[in-house]
């Protein structure tokens, strides 16, 4: 990599021409570290130096690389409570949480130091009269454009199958997670990626249509809205190249009444709450049979009712603040809009008055369609509970989405639960009796506007590479055929 991308010129803001990144603290609105930006023709640098670094690292074996993935893990868990107190002070996620994401990424790294070269075994296949196989091969530079609900977690997700099959990696981070960004470039090359392999680019959104075109970039994956999923796949399929979408989400979660309802409280909590509501896969509509209905609303507000807002410095806190000020307007607004239309507030739906993007745990009922809390993705902290006559009307609702990534079956039965999640809920993911989850050993990703292409697993980790089929035959009994 050229000296003009080093990281030093991406620390506190000079006093010089460059756009600056300026952070702020979601618990009290006071100004952070401010960092400057990249330019487009550093960007461009980058990615020509990746694709160079790429042609070596390609080169290396698994077990090279499993030795640097497992470093990286072991890096991760070092810093781990450096990295959670950087998370907090830029996008106001709790100690705990932060914590615990850290050694998620750690465990991600060690899974795939450990799998990749299994995952990527070349298969044989029996064709008859010749040798036959299937290779994986890694394509490229894959661009990462990556949100800042979990900083690291949704990088290294896709960074370490992507490393560890052979790919080069720019970051393209949010705007409001610069540190984080940087801190996840320095993680990785500590732990002996090549310099130029995995480059931070702190760039604004507009750029990032012209460093997809960019000859060194063979790939895209992005993790984020519907709008910016639709224009990284525009740009990406106007030069004719691979992208992953892991897109928004409304996840329904269907509650039967053979379900033990006090329980079903409380993974319906679980699920909502996950780093404050702020996740693609969070539970977000919780459609429930009309004979346990009354119950249920009581269960989830009891099992809602303890997450309180709190310092997210503080050890224990179970809800901080939102990521901005802008985006908890925002769920009140849709809070609000759908009480106006008929929603009922059973908990929460009021702003604190104190600095900060402060929103506390809500309950509503009575959601219907027409009303934001049933036909929008609310990020944040709120559920809603709608009513279904039964099991077919309960997963017909769930499946009147835009989006399909989660699902949930709340039930008694097992065979019942198992039948709806793998046969009838339209969703990347169903779960029976838990709360929805990525994991490493697992196929992540969604369909309709949740997006398309998956991350983890055998599955992910192939997404960017080609699979390529390769017959092997003497010479002297070769024989061409026309036949497609």
């Amino acid at each position: 990599m050229t000296d003009q991308l080093d990281t030093s010129e991406a620390r506190p803001a000079s006093a010089g021409g460059s756009q600056h990144l300026q952070t702020i603290d979601p618990a009290t609105e006071a100004p952070g570290r401010a960092y400057d930006e990249h330019s487009i023709d550093e960007a461009h640098a980058a990615a020509a130096a990746a694709r160079q670094a790429f042609l070596d690292w390609r080169r290396t074996s698994f077990a090279e690389r499993s030795g640097v993935i497992h470093r990286a893990a072991a890096i991760l868990r070092e810093r781990k409570d450096e990295l959670a107190r950087l998370m907090t002070d830029e996008m106001g996620k709790t100690l705990d949480d932060g914590r615990a994401e850290i050694e998620k990424c750690a465990f991600n790294c060690d899974w795939f130091a450990d799998h990749a070269a299994a995952y990527l075994a070349r298969e044989p296949r029996d064709i008859g009269g010749t040798e036959a196989f299937v290779t994986f091969n890694p394509l490229g530079v894959v661009l990462a454009v990556m949100p800042w609900n979990f900083p690291f977690w949704q990088v290294f997700r896709f960074a370490a199958p992507a490393l560890m099959a052979g790919n080069g990696a720019l970051l393209k981070h949010a705007s409001n997670v610069p540190g984080s960004a940087l801190a996840i470039e320095q993680v990785l090359h500590d732990a002996g990626v090549p310099r130029d392999l995995f480059r931070t680019l702190l760039l604004p959104s507009s750029d990032v249509e012209a460093l997809i075109r960019d000859e060194n970039v063979a790939a895209v994956t992005l993790t984020g809205s519907v709008a910016a999923g639709r224009s990284v796949a525009t740009a990406a399929g106007s030069v004719l190249k691979k992208c992953v979408l892991e897109l928004g989400g409304s996840d329904a979660y269907v509650v039967l009444e053979d379900a033990d309802i006090e329980a079903a409280g409380k993974v319906a909590a679980a699920a909502r709450m996950v780093n404050g509501g702020q996740s693609c896969i969070a539970g977000k509509r919780f459609i429930v049979v009309r004979p346990v209905l009354e119950q249920f609303e009581s269960a989830l507000v009891a099992a809602m009712r303890p997450y309180e807002m709190g310092d997210p410095r503080r050890e224990g806190t179970r809800l901080g603040p939102m990521q901005s000020v802008k985006a908890r307007d925002e769920i009140h607004r849709q809070v609000s809009d759908s009480v106006r239309q008929g929603a009922r507030l059973l908990l929460g739906g009021k702003v604190p008055d104190r600095p900060g993007a402060w929103y506390p745990a809500t309950v509503l009922t009575n959601v219907l369609p027409g009303q934001p809390a049933h036909d929008e993705e609310v990020f944040g902290p709120v559920a809603a509970i709608i009513a279904a006559e039964d099991e077919q009307d309960a997963i017909r609702i769930a499946n009147a989405s835009e989006f399909g990534l989660g699902s949930g079956v709340l039930t008694g039965d097992l065979a019942r639960g198992r039948r709806i999640a793998a046969e009838e809920l339209e969703a990347g993911l169903s779960f029976v009796n838990e709360n929805v989850r990525s994991d490493s050993r697992m196929p992540f990703g969604g369909v309709k506007h949740s997006g398309y292409g998956r991350e983890c697993s055998e599955f992910g980790i192939r997404e960017f590479t080609n699979i390529k089929s390769v017959h092997v035959k003497a010479l002297e009994h070769a024989a061409g055929t026309a036949i497609e």
